[in-house]
């Protein structure tokens, strides 16, 4: 992926030999926190191949970061805890209750096969013992007092379980390799001693386990080897390095013998908040983050201290994995943000991880030519337009033929585009010839030749809503919709990845409103006649002691317009690619 000198649009003709140095180079996505479907993970998974990335490693079971101590047992077993694989052997019976948001084995095959045609490998992970307060809601007797999050390893039943949980779902992956998570296990009733024979003993037993099952096991660093300790991790374990806190690598893991992954932490995500980690990838690390000068490597563990790096072609480095991760839940983002988090950069990273020498100015140059290029993939949601008007529909010249009638809905007929790109529509909605617009009744609709808009966008619509009109859709996309409301509520709310994102604003009735949908980088707002733009933004709990808002990135929803319970006219619709 090197270039040598600044970017040309022709290649020589001549012959090369393109080869990686690491066999490892990918990317982590914690849906453990927050559920991701399935075209979406194969999407993500067409679009890293494109960059010659090779791994997606899946956080499959996890609960919220927020301190689950902090709360009464009661509690703990109330807060929000998922596992994601889904099914309905009666070993498991009572782990899964969210169907909704969970993989079949079908899915599961999908996504492993619709990974592979691309050359992408999924790496499942199951928690355990530390963050596994799924697990101890579904067996509270394996739980550890006070804190239910961490297993009681000592528990006799606590390894059989979790041989059991592999037992059922270990069949479901097609990788050699698995990981069972084993990340930030503490007990202050214990001294590290004590708890690193227990997590040790654990770790063991899961992968003489595992090997039974032709698997090979990962684990994030954890109570590295001791000579005192009664017994220590098998070097067939190989290790995910994560923070220095955890262990060196170099000096604890790859000195005695081990393989050792760098997720090192300074090229971690989390989503969409953190006190401690950014949203983005470090640009200025990738192509400067070697401490004896030079680009990041997956051999750079530390990028401030060269002497905590083994060396480039160290046989124990298998390569990088950079995570993104979800600490703060289902309600922090939507899908397409865990793309934009790695979107711009991550590219780049690639190439440091397949050994190449890319310089920043060379990337900039032609990252973006190169996204455009990316096949099997619209995660940036574009839509091809000849102008910045992308589409524009003038409701008031359809045609009137239909009048407003209860009787019956018309058939479908022609709105055109009165942009240059002939997204012509078609509605089965009548005409108000009184007052030049068309009728949204009796579940009609508008439908669009469009999806989604990615970012920077507005959308413009003028629209009355009628008195007494139940709440419902405006708008709908694949990925996102706006809504005049729901059941509950008459606040105009957008709803993404699962979740409604409502301003302190309701739509009038009876009068005509003139209002704009804008997505300005990755915030997303709402303005109504001229007025003063409102942001939709997330509520973000934080410990169990406080709050954060953050802003939200919502594409728009412009595949039908319509088509729910929602009453009212509309007269004009125009979008354009720009906010």
């Amino acid at each position: 992926m090197s270039l040598s000198q600044e970017p040309a649009l022709s290649v020589l003709v001549g012959q090369g030999v393109d080869s990686p140095g690491w066999n490892t180079r990918g990317i982590f996505l914690d849906a453990g926190r927050h559920f991701y479907p399935v075209d979406f993970i194969i999407e993500i998974c067409n679009w890293i191949s494109f960059w010659k990335q090779n791994t997606f490693h899946i956080h499959l079971s996890d609960n919220l970061y927020n301190g689950v101590d902090v709360y009464s047992r009661e509690r703990q077993l109330d807060l929000y805890a998922r596992f994601r694989l889904l099914s309905n052997d009666s070993a498991v019976a009572g782990l899964n209750s969210h169907a909704n948001e969970s993989y079949t084995r079908q899915d599961f095959d999908d996504v492993q096969y619709g990974c592979a045609a691309r050359g992408v490998t999924i790496i499942p992970e199951i928690e355990a013992a530390g963050h596994a307060l799924v697990i101890s809601q579904w067996k509270p007797e394996l739980g550890l007092d006070g804190q239910l999050d961490l297993l009681n390893i000592s528990n006799p039943e606590t390894i059989p379980t979790m041989k059991t949980l592999w037992q059922t779902f270990g069949p479901w992956f097609h990788s050699k390799v698995v990981h069972i998570g084993a990340d930030e296990y503490v007990d202050e009733d214990l001294t590290t001693y004590e708890l690193a024979n227990l997590y040790n003993t654990f770790v063991n037993a899961m992968s003489s386990f595992l090997s039974g099952l032709s698997k090979s096991m990962r684990i994030w660093g954890t109570y590295p080897p001791q000579a005192n300790y009664t017994n220590n991790i098998d070097r067939n374990v190989t290790i995910q390095h994560w923070e220095f806190f955890e262990d060196n690598p170099k000096y604890d893991y790859i000195k005695n013998g081990y393989s050792v992954i760098n997720s090192d932490d300074h090229f971690y995500l989390v989503q969409k908040y953190s006190a401690s980690y950014p949203q983005q990838l470090n640009k200025t690390l990738i192509f400067y983050g070697n401490p004896e000068n030079g680009p990041f490597a997956p051999n750079i563990f530390d990028p401030n201290n060269a002497t905590n790096n083994p060396p480039r072609g160290s046989p124990y480095v298998p390569g990088h994995i950079a995570a993104q991760w979800n600490d703060y839940g289902y309600n922090t983002s939507t899908y397409l943000e865990a793309h934009y988090s790695w979107r711009d950069n991550l590219a780049a990273l690639a190439d440091k991880q397949w050994g190449g020498s890319l310089t920043m100015g060379q990337y900039d140059a032609i990252f973006e030519k190169l996204q455009a290029a990316a096949p099997a993939q619209n995660l940036d949601r574009n839509v091809k337009s000849k102008t910045a008007t992308v589409v524009e529909y003038d409701l008031s010249a359809t045609d009137h033929s239909h009048s407003n009638s209860n009787s019956s809905t018309p058939e479908y007929r022609l709105i055109q585009d009165l942009s240059s790109n002939m997204y012509n529509g078609q509605t089965n909605c009548p005409s108000n010839l009184l007052n030049n617009s068309l009728v949204f009744t009796n579940n009609c609709s508008l439908t669009t030749a469009l999806t989604s808009k990615g970012q920077n966008y507005t959308l413009t619509f003028s629209l009355l809503q009628h008195p007494a009109s139940p709440p419902g859709p405006l708008f709908t996309g694949p990925d996102s919709s706006l809504h005049s409301g729901n059941g509950s509520s008459t606040q105009i709310m957008l709803v993404a990845a699962g979740n409604a994102f409502a301003l302190n604003y309701s739509l009038p009735t009876g009068v005509w409103t003139n209002a704009a949908l804008i997505g300005r980088g990755n915030r997303t707002f709402m303005a109504v006649n001229g007025g003063e733009e409102m942001e939709f933004t997330t509520t973000i709990g934080v410990n169990g002691e406080s709050f954060v808002w953050a802003s939200m990135a919502i594409v728009a929803p412009v595949s039908t317009i319509g088509g729910g319970e929602w009453r009212g006219e509309m007269r004009h619709l125009n979008l354009v690619d720009y906010a």
